[in-house]
């Protein structure tokens, strides 16, 4: 049976949440996958604390260069989420089924060079972020290792971004599943068991991400999949990737200069504290990539029900879900934020017992978890705005926040005025400010109602609430 959604009918708030819950469960079940590395390596790779906690450091550092290498193709991925989205709002399913072959076919040709590009380049950047003299082997090995993966990270991210586009988030949350009870498995035996350290957390992770892949296109490929996974269907098709490339480039730099300012910032973390600042730093961030969650599905959610409403001509349909929605993740956010102010260190201590991790662990996060209560906000303008096709748009709002403001404010309060980890803290809200002021501004001016993908319905229905 068909697990694929019409968002174009039916009440919002209940089509929204039904989507997005089982959404927001895949991304915990991600992050903590994600997490998982470094809460066995923070509590079992070594018996010697300083020693585990540099490993712990090896692992945040290696991670964030692995997750910018995904990020270089995110915007692949959100660009097929909206043209899949929108040819299904506009009943065009053999377009849609051309866009998949060509995104498939788009993204096994960059994974390919990337991996081998980044694993030439794996000592030198470490080398660039001032990787701690005590973190630079695990890091190296983490990153290696994670590396070779790259073409099913890729893979997956492009089955889950089709399956947004169709409405569907049940299976992507059966495929999460799988990959993160394979990851915390291998992370017991082989950090644990076997005592390997980052290079076990890192095979754990590939390992992971390639059985999930595997069974996610043997379980789409026989069943009514828009894709069919054979060799034929695996081609360009010129218009498709012209459209891809006008939509996802955008994207696919909006999330790159992100992330180059969370490695900026980074530097910045190893050159203030070292090895224990860098760990903590990235317990922070870890905790951080459970915390956005809501946020982060409710965007997803809204851009998938823009993207078929918008196809269809239902511009109020499409900004009113972005208004519940944004009820939704506020209040989540509220109750994130009361609790990271309350009990910082207790979150802390679950990655790493070592009284300086979590000293500075609990600097960092109080300043930085005013975060919560804004990216709700930025996040649910971002999901309308992306499911109309304005990529560069977002682009543009994120390269300002990261540039003019994350950087800038982590350099002068965190360095120049020295107020460490608590001024480097700052710089997440701050940008996040910038990046709600311009949202609200594009919702609100009404410009995301201007045709940019010229898909749309022949036979457009009327607008409904």
């Amino acid at each position: 049976m068909s697990k694929n959604r019409d968002f174009t009918q039916g009440p919002i708030a209940k089509g929204l949440i039904t989507f997005a819950m089982p959404f927001l469960l895949s991304n915990i079940l991600q992050a903590l996958y994600g997490a998982v590395d470094m809460l066995v390596v923070g509590n079992f790779s070594h018996s010697d604390a300083a020693v585990r906690t540099a490993i712990l450091s090896g692992v945040n550092i290696g991670s964030q260069i692995t997750h910018l290498v995904a990020m270089m193709i995110s915007g692949l991925t959100v660009a097929g989420t909206v043209l899949v989205g929108q040819y299904v709002g506009a009943r065009k399913q053999k377009e849609a089924s051309e866009t998949v072959g060509t995104m498939f076919t788009m993204l096994l040709i960059a994974g390919a060079a990337l991996t081998v590009i980044m694993i030439a380049l794996s000592a030198p950047l470490l080398r660039l972020l001032n990787c701690p003299q005590e973190s630079f082997k695990h890091a190296q090995s983490y990153l290696n290792i994670c590396l070779s993966g790259t073409l099913f990270i890729f893979g997956y991210n492009a089955v889950s971004s089709i399956q947004r586009g169709l409405g569907d988030s049940i299976r992507p949350l059966y495929f999460v599943t799988i990959a993160c009870v394979v990851n915390i498995v291998l992370d017991m035996w082989l950090v644990k068991g076997i005592g390997m350290g980052a290079a076990g957390a890192a095979w754990a992770t590939v390992a992971a991400q390639a059985i999930s892949f595997i069974i996610a296109v043997f379980y789409l490929a026989r069943s009514r999949f828009i894709f069919d996974f054979k060799l034929r269907s695996f081609k360009i098709h010129r218009e498709k990737m012209a459209m891809m490339i006008k939509l996802g480039i955008p994207s696919s730099v909006q999330s790159i200069i992100v992330n180059i300012s969370f490695l900026v910032m980074t530097t910045l973390v190893n050159s203030i504290g070292g090895y224990i600042a860098s760990a903590a730093v990235g317990v922070v961030g870890k905790f951080n990539s459970f915390a956005i969650l809501p946020a982060v599905a409710m965007s997803s959610s809204i851009s998938a029900f823009a993207a078929q409403n918008i196809g269809a001509g239902l511009h109020d349909r499409a900004k009113k879900s972005m208004a519940v929605g944004l009820v939704i993740a506020m209040t989540l956010g509220i109750a994130v934020f009361v609790t990271v102010q309350i009990f910082p260190g207790q979150i802390i201590s679950l990655f790493d017992q070592n009284p300086e991790t979590i000293a500075k662990g609990v600097e960092y996060m109080r300043s930085f978890s005013f975060e919560y209560l804004l990216v709700p906000i930025q996040f649910c303008c971002n999901g309308l705005i992306l499911g109309a096709g304005y990529t560069t748009f977002t682009l543009l709002s994120s390269a300002l926040s990261s540039l003019l403001l994350r950087i800038p404010v982590a350099l002068i309060f965190g360095s120049v005025l020295n107020w460490g980890l608590v001024g480097v803290g700052m710089a997440g809200p701050a940008a996040s400010l910038c990046g709600v002021s311009l949202g609200i501004w594009f919702v609100l001016s009404g410009r995301w109602r201007k045709d940019k993908t010229g898909i749309r319905r022949e036979q457009s229905t009327s607008e409904s609430a």
